[in-house]
């Protein structure tokens, strides 16, 4: 059963009977993880999680609908999350839509899925499993995210400051909420009146700067730049960040620039690049006059395929997303200015 954003939250601050199991997808996998957390603030602090992955319900798929029948351990409640890939986990699912009792939550969180998925048409089917798709925020909706993150946490935030500290975070909701959490303990906020987020603040602690590591190398992939690309492919390894979370933040800027080069289409380029950062412009700028709607939603397609690939048991995750991003670069090489 398709979920609007309004039912699907209802849906896991209330968990029911009714319902055996969660789908959260899309390309937004921070928004799908911070939508299974409601789920758990839900259960309560005491409440016991099983972790269960793909590979292994796609090994035992009875298992699922087994941990989701049984007690937990300590006679409290209990809920199941799986990280899955694609459709490894359609048969453990039907198997729990079929199951005579359940008993516990399941979510799954199962990253950008394919129309002809077996996992998104078993949901749809099934009024027991509602399914809500998660997209990077865009635009106002972006500035919103932030300024309401913010306002949990005792700041007030303007809507270009917001966005400042979005496009800096390349979109990742958790590192959003790490930036802001970086500033309220900067200000000291928490207590009494909100306090104010301005250039200034983000400026004396380093945030919001429009431009992380990761974004860096996804530029330099989209323009073409290969042997910067290499160099911070190094410099990323260096400091540990490698394999999935490079991908994600191509996958990132890439439906961003697939949002902008929509407006660009229907407008123009100056008037689609009005709201981007000024320190981001220029680039934004050069990469949307190398790719356009359908290269980029090729580029999204190759990306998410490339994703589930490191996803998957024994994947070498940093060579192949290398090997992924370097081949990107190289096609923007050929396409010229």
């Amino acid at each position: 059963m398709k979920a609007s954003r309004a039912e699907i939250e209802r849906t896991l601050d209330r968990p029911s009977d009714s319902v055996r199991c969660i789908l959260l997808h899309g390309p937004d996998d921070a928004g799908s993880r911070a939508l299974s957390e409601r789920l758990a603030k839900a259960m309560g602090a005491d409440a016991e999680r099983i972790d269960l992955d793909g590979a292994t319900l796609a090994k035992d798929p009875a298992l699922l609908s087994d941990e989701a029948a049984s007690t937990s351990l300590f006679g409290g409640a209990r809920w199941i999350r799986v990280r899955a890939n694609g459709d490894e986990v359609t048969e453990a699912v039907e198997a729990l839509l079929a199951a005579p009792q359940a008993g516990n939550p399941v979510v799954v969180i199962a990253g950008a899925l394919k129309p002809a998925s077996k996992l998104l048409k078993l949901a749809l089917a099934s009024p027991a499993m509602p399914a809500f798709a998660s997209y990077a925020p865009e635009g106002r909706e972006a500035d919103q995210m932030v300024a309401g993150l913010g306002a949990a946490l005792g700041l007030r935030i303007a809507p270009n400051i917001a966005r400042r500290i979005f496009d800096a975070a390349a979109g990742d909701r958790a590192i959003v909420v790490q930036e802001l959490e970086k500033i309220a303990s900067f200000l000291d906020a928490g207590e009494g009146p909100p306090r104010e987020v301005d250039a200034a603040v983000l400026d004396a602690i380093g945030a919001g700067e429009g431009e992380s590591s990761s974004g860096a190398l996804a530029d330099a992939v989209l323009t073409g730049a290969a042997r910067p690309a290499v160099e911070e492919l190094k410099q990323l390894a260096e400091s540990g960040e490698d394999g999935i979370p490079l991908i994600r933040a191509m996958l990132r800027r890439l439906l961003q620039l697939a949002a902008l080069r929509a407006d660009a289409d229907r407008t123009s380029l100056a008037e689609a690049t009005k709201a981007v950062f000024f320190k981001d412009k220029d680039v934004v700028a050069a990469e949307l006059r190398r790719w356009n709607a359908p290269d980029l939603a090729m580029l999204v397609d190759r990306i998410t395929a490339a994703q589930a690939r490191l996803m998957e048991s024994g994947s070498a995750g940093a060579v192949t997303a290398s090997q992924e991003l370097l081949t990107i670069a190289r096609a923007a090489a050929g396409r010229g200015r």
